[in-house]
C-alpha cells in the first residue's frame, strides 16, 4: 500500500506540472461541453419560442375572391401579402426564397363555396426550409380550421346536428412531466459527461505509460522492487483521481449554465441542482475504475505518446457507443441493461434528470458490472507489465 500511494503521489504531481495537459484535461475538456451545450440548448428554445410567437407571413395571390377567408387568417394572427401570382410565378418566388409560402386561391373559388361544392385553394411551399415548416402548419390548422367551420355552419343550416360528423373524440392524455420534457432535450448531456471524465484521465494514462516509455524512464521504474500490481494500481489511481475531478467540474458546469436556460417558460424543469449532480456523480464514480483502466492497459501497448493517442482516441468511442444504440432504440432502464458499463450509467442519469427513484438493485448491478470489467482489465495490465517484452 505504502508503494501504492509513493506511485500515487508522483504520477498526480507529475501531472500537474505540465500546464497545456491540465489545461485540457481539467478545464478545457469538462467546461467547453457543458458551455457549447447549454449554448445550443438557449438558442434553439429561443428560436422555437420566437417561431411560436412571431406572427405568420403568407402571400396570398387571389386574395380578392376570398374576403372572408382573409379576415379569418388576420383575426388569426396571420400577415396576409396581396400579390398577383399564377402557379408558375409562385413556385419561381418560394424556390428563390422569395417568400415562405404562397396560398393562391384560383378564381373558382366562391362559385364553388357558395354551390356547396370543395372549393380548391393551393398551397405553394418548400418541404427542405426548415424556417418556414412551422409556419406552413399554422398555416394549414387554420385552413383545416375555416373549413371545420364552414361544414358546421352548413350542417346547421340543413338542420343536421353537426356532432353527427365526429363520431369519435379523442382525448389525449400526456404523462410527461415537465422534468421529462426537459431530459428530452437534455440527452446528449450524459455522453458529454462520460466524454469528459475520459478525458479527464486519457493524458495522464498515456503519460505514465507510453510516455514514460519514451522518455526512457519506464525500464528504470521496472527495475525497482515495486510488485507490479502496487505499480500499476498507483498509475490508475491518479487516473482514476483526474477522472473523478473533470467528472466533478463538468457536473458543476452543467448546473451553472442550465440554471440560466429558460426551460421554465416552454413547460419543462430541468432537474438540474448541486443535489442532483452530487447523486450523479454518485451513479458515474464506478465507471471511473473502468475508464481508467481500459486506457491503461490500451496505452500499454503503445510504443510512443503519439501512438497511444491515436490508439484512445478510437477507444474512447467504445464506451459511449451504448448511449447511441439507446438515444436510436429509445431504451428504457431494464435490469438486463445495468449490466452493460456507460449504458446503465446512462440510463440511471436519465431516470435522475426525470426525477424518478433509483432502484437499489439496478445500482449495486450497475456498479458491480463496471466494477467487475475494471477488475478483469487490471489483472490484464498488471499481467502485461509483468511481461519482459513491456520494454519492447
Amino acid at each position: 500500500m505504502g508503494a501504492l500511494l509513493t506511485v500515487f503521489r508522483k504520477e498526480f504531481r507529475e501531472n500537474l506540472r505540465d500546464r497545456r495537459t491540465l489545461w485540457s484535461a481539467l478545464l478545457f475538456g469538462p467546461l467547453f461541453g457543458p458551455l457549447v451545450f447549454g449554448f445550443m440548448v438557449s438558442r434553439i428554445l429561443e428560436q422555437n419560442a420566437d417561431a411560436v410567437d412571431r406572427p405568420v407571413a403568407a402571400t396570398v395571390a387571389g386574395a380578392g375572391d376570398a374576403p372572408h377567408l382573409m379576415q379569418f387568417l388576420a383575426e388569426h394572427g396571420v400577415r396576409v401579402e396581396a400579390r398577383a401570382l399564377d402557379l408558375e410565378a409562385a413556385r419561381a418566388l418560394v424556390q428563390r426564397g422569395g417568400a415562405p409560402l404562397v396560398l393562391i386561391v384560383p378564381p373558382e373559388f366562391p362559385a364553388r363555396l357558395r354551390a356547396g361544392l370543395p372549393a380548391p385553394l393551393q398551397l405553394v411551399t418548400d418541404g427542405t426550409d426548415s424556417k418556414a415548416h412551422r409556419s406552413v402548419e399554422r398555416l394549414r390548422g387554420l385552413l383545416a380550421a375555416y373549413s371545420g367551420a364552414i361544414g358546421q355552419a352548413r350542417l346547421q343550416i340543413r338542420g343536421v346536428d353537426p356532432l353527427l360528423a365526429v363520431p369519435i373524440a379523442v382525448d389525449e392524455v400526456d404523462v410527461a412531466t415537465p422534468a421529462d420534457r426537459a431530459a428530452l432535450v437534455l440527452g446528449m448531456m450524459t455522453y458529454l459527461v462520460l466524454f469528459a471524465m475520459l478525458i479527464g484521465g486519457m493524458y495522464l494514462a498515456i503519460d505514465s505509460t507510453a510516455g514514460e516509455r519514451e522518455r526512457g524512464s519506464l525500464e528504470a521504474l521496472l527495475a525497482l522492487p515495486v510488485d507490479r500490481l502496487a505499480l500499476v494500481g498507483g498509475k490508475l489511481l491518479a487516473t482514476c483521481a483526474y477522472m473523478a475531478l473533470s467528472l466533478a467540474i463538468s457536473l458543476a458546469a452543467f448546473v451553472a449554465v442550465f440554471h440560466f436556460v429558460p426551460f421554465g417558460r416552454f413547460g419543462m424543469s430541468a432537474n438540474l441542482t448541486p443535489r442532483t449532480a452530487v447523486v450523479l456523480v454518485g451513479v458515474c464514480l464506478p465507471f471511473v475504475p473502468l475508464g481508467a483502466a481500459l486506457m491503461t492497459f490500451v496505452a500499454s501497448f503503445a510504443r510512443s505518446y503519439r501512438e497511444a493517442q491515436t490508439y484512445l482516441g478510437v477507444v474512447l468511442l467504445v464506451p459511449t457507443l451504448p448511449i447511441a444504440f439507446a438515444s436510436i432504440y429509445a431504451l428504457k432502464a431494464r435490469r438486463a441493461l445495468m449490466l452493460v458499463p456507460s449504458l446503465s450509467q446512462h440510463l440511471l442519469m436519465t431516470r435522475v434528470l426525470k426525477e424518478q427513484s433509483l432502484a437499489a438493485p439496478d445500482l449495486l448491478i450497475s456498479a458491480g458490472a463496471a466494477l467487475a470489467w475494471a477488475a478483469l482489465l487490471v489483472a490484464a495490465t498488471v499481467r502485461l507489465w509483468r511481461r519482459e517484452t513491456l520494454l519492447g
